[in-house]
């Protein structure tokens, strides 16, 4: 008889299932609603903030970000919650001080985030130091994370090999990691991929294995079967309602797929359905929000080209915004010589945003004529060391009359940085009340001062910045 092995799950409903269909947009209130039967389910854990939930909380919800994750603590005391960080990044699109980034750490930790994945958008685990360091002085569970990426239709070619994978998994289980993410944020692990990654980092390493994929190409469910098959340990699913599309697989179809097997999920599909029931009670308020552009729930492009829906709609806004939406085709065969340049970095914010930029210049002004301050920041070495070397002709040219030099940092990213909290503190004094006011204001400093002087009666939100 073979051996149960129950399928553990990751609900990500409360963030990653609307973030990435409704713009991240569900509020609190709704999660309140629900949140004790959510508890009663079984989850191994549930991923219920960071992403973007911090920077929409303060600038189109008027909610204190610091409350959602201390109010879910209260009502599912028995689920791990867990949270998405961007390594140094933290929940913003720049890397920030040592300071900062260990003072968030505790803080979360503090307002009741139990696992906290970490990721990094060039793979540079350098970036992880520091935030690995506050997460293990909290007693946390340090999810250290890979993103996927891919240069060829699978895996393989010049960079995103299995070796490649096999290699860093190591590094982070090293540097200790409580367990792994794959992190395929545009959902282009293919099934065959999955399972031969999976099959071979179960051999290598000693730490749990979790597979993070995004329905967006159509291969998420399929892709996740194999990778249960290859004896994976945890996978991230959402609940029907706010699943597929370019969230993540839905829960109810892999916990019957999986019933009398030995990896048999053991979770009620009666109790999965109620939970779906009450997500379709509150969903229209947030059907604005839905992309309704096409009857496809799948982006079928992305399995062409790469590039995740996100980063499309960014590129149809630039073009548009330049009357040359006709060159669209133009930049989409700019985007990967673009990014061999730049070392390959795997597409996901923010250099899915400095590639996807520099590629529409490059086509409407003419090659590296024009550079942005980010590309410029990218080929110093501020946001890491990419998978693979910049070509040394592009990197000359983008660095030429850079302000900080003409001569790359090979060190780590962090370390050119001045701390920032004090400043921060000083700033604030005459409104935040405590850490967690300093920090929204040292991570936005614009929109995160607007949202404390609402917070505090000194301003009034504009109409349309409301919990709905």
């Amino acid at each position: 008889m073979t051996t149960k092995n129950p399928l553990k799950i990751t609900d990500v409903t409360f963030r990653d299932g609307h973030q990435s269909s409704l713009a991240t947009r569900m509020v609190t209130k709704d999660m309140e609603g629900i949140a004790e039967e959510m508890n009663q389910a079984g989850f191994y854990s549930m991923e219920v903030w960071g992403g973007a939930t911090f920077d929409v909380a303060t600038r189109f919800l008027n909610e204190d970000p610091w409350e959602r994750p201390r109010l879910l603590k209260k009502l599912m005391p028995d689920t791990p919650l867990q949270m998405l960080l961007r390594g140094q990044n933290l929940v913003g699109y720049r890397n920030y001080a040592d300071d900062v980034a260990t003072a968030f750490v505790y803080h979360a930790a503090e307002v009741g985030i139990d696992i906290f994945r970490v990721f990094d958008a060039v793979n540079d685990e350098r970036n992880f130091e520091t935030c690995l360091k506050a997460i293990k002085e909290c007693g946390k569970h340090a999810q250290l994370s890979i993103c996927y990426s891919l240069t060829e239709p699978k895996m393989g070619g010049p960079v995103y090999t299995l070796d490649y994978y096999v290699k860093k998994a190591l590094v982070l289980q090293d540097m200790g990691a409580d367990s792994l993410c794959i992190k395929d944020m545009a959902g282009l692990i293919a099934p065959d991929d999955a399972y031969k990654l999976i099959k071979a980092l179960k051999q290598a390493l000693k730490i749990p294995v979790q597979l993070h994929t995004h329905y967006t190409s159509g291969m998420g469910s399929m892709s996740c079967l194999k990778a249960v098959e290859a004896g994976v340990d945890i996978i991230d699913t959402s609940l029907a309602p706010f699943a597929l599309r370019s969230a993540q697989p839905a829960i109810e179809p892999i916990v019957v797929a999986l019933q009398g097997t030995p990896r048999d999920t053991g979770l009620d599909l009666a109790h999965l359905f109620k939970l779906g029931q009450y997500i379709e009670s509150i969903a229209p308020k947030y059907k604005e929000f839905l992309d309704d552009t096409r009857m496809a729930v799948i982006d079928t492009s992305v399995l062409m080209h790469q590039i995740p829906g996100g980063m499309t709609t960014n590129l149809v806004a630039q073009l548009r915004e330049f009357k040359v939406l006709d060159r669209l085709d133009e930049v989409y065969e700019e985007i990967p010589k673009v990014r061999k340049e730049l070392g390959y970095p795997p597409l996901v914010t923010p250099t899915s945003q400095i590639v996807g930029a520099q590629a529409v210049q490059n086509v409407l002004a003419g090659r590296y004529k024009m550079v942005s301050r980010q590309v410029k920041d990218y080929a110093y070495g501020l946001y890491g060391k990419p998978p693979a070397p910049i070509d040394p002709e592009v990197q000359k040219i983008v660095l030429k009359n850079y302000e900080r030099g003409e001569t790359p940092i090979t060190g780590r990213a962090a370390d050119t940085l001045e701390p920032e909290l004090d400043k921060a503190k000083e700033a604030i004094k005459d409104i935040a009340r405590d850490i967690g006011d300093v920090l929204i204001y040292a991570l936005f400093p614009t929109t995160g001062m607007h949202f404390l002087k609402w917070k505090y009666g000194l301003e009034t939100p504009p109409p349309e910045v409301k919990a709905k």
